[in-house]
């Protein structure tokens, strides 16, 4: 401004900067004297203000039951499923950690706003290709940089996408309504652009195993930006607890579903006795064996004593009537 001058003489600054720097003018005078300053790069989004990965949490248990019912269906075979931490990471970092070549999905979600990223690592693929075709789930390592998959292996990633989109769907429908839309394939996921470098993801990732000895990971990635307008829906239903009932009720159905078929070793046990090799090995067709008096037999099942019972016949088969249930201390 025309005209400005300043307060300050440059000998009186001079000598005020000097105070300051031997202590003779206190700098500690003032209002807010114990604020700190914290460093913000305005270019950043802060993941502490947003989404709460406890929902996402339980997203993602409900999404790894029926993937894991889903995968049975179709590979006949029980895919060993466990869940990771939520992650929340600059999507630069993330694809540091990634070497292709990759089955590299990018889905939408509608109506979540953008697209999000399915990673499956090729040792899945080949392991479920193995399985779908009735063999032991070997899986093939050691593959170079660029090598494409092939249309039967493309076929396969398909069928593992239908499974996922309908499980994803499934997990997210107590929350939101979602539906799930393949968009395109890559095999490396530098050129699956869902977000810039600097851009805040959140990462679900899924250890699995599909055959002998066989692992890999499949990877769920949201970009930040697609949660974060929903975060109070999920924050709201995580403190309420909405759904649990239902969700409860489902998964108790799911879980008699998959193991309904079990197979048990059910064993019955009418009496005891205790002996040595000598006389065991003395026994003779007639001989007599002498018990204590008879309670009631006891049925084991896969070695674990289950219930007390009477034993009979039904036409010409031999049975047992149950008379109790025990306790598994006895």
């Amino acid at each position: 401004m025309a005209g400005e001058t300043n307060l300050l003489s440059p000998e009186e600054l001079d000598a005020l900067s000097a105070g300051l720097s031997d202590g003779s003018i206190a700098s500690d005078t003032g209002l807010n004297v114990e604020a700190k300053a914290r460093k913000h790069d305005l270019t950043n989004e802060d993941s502490s203000l947003g989404v709460n990965v406890g929902a996402v949490d339980m997203i993602n248990e409900r999404f790894v039951r029926q993937f894991r019912l889903g995968l049975l269906e179709v590979l006949r075979t029980t895919p060993k499923i466990n869940m990771a931490n939520v992650e929340i990471v600059k999507f630069g970092d993330y694809l540091k950690d990634l070497s292709p070549p990759l089955a590299v999905n990018t889905i939408r979600m509608n109506p979540l706003r953008g697209y999000a990223m399915v990673v499956i690592e090729p040792s899945i693929v080949f392991s479920s290709l193995d399985n779908f075709f009735g063999g032991i789930g070997g899986g093939i390592r050691g593959l170079a940089p660029g090598r494409v998959f092939t249309p039967t292996e493309s076929g396969i990633i398909k069928i593992m996408m239908n499974v996922l989109f309908g499980s994803l769907q499934e997990a997210w429908a107590p929350i939101l309504p979602i539906k799930c839309e393949h968009v395109g394939s890559e095999i490396n996921p530098q050129f699956a652009q869902i977000a810039d470098e600097n851009d805040l993801v959140v990462v679900s990732r899924f250890a699995s195993e599909l055959g002998e000895e066989t692992k890999g990971n499949i990877d769920i990635v949201y970009p930040y930006s697609s949660l974060k307008p929903i975060r109070e829906l999920l924050r709201s239903r995580v403190q309420t607890g909405d759904d649990n009932d239902a969700s409860d009720k489902v998964w108790s159905s799911e879980l008699q579903s998959a193991a309904i078929d079990a197979e048990l070793d059910v064993k019955v046990t009418l009496a005891d006795i205790e002996t040595t090799l000598k006389e065991f090995e003395a026994m003779r067709e007639d001989d007599i064996i002498y018990l204590s008096k008879l309670g009631h037999a006891r049925v084991y099942v896969n070695e674990v004593p289950i219930f007390d019972a009477n034993i009979g016949s039904s036409d010409s088969h031999m049975a047992v009537q149950i008379v109790k249930s025990l306790s598994p201390s006895k």
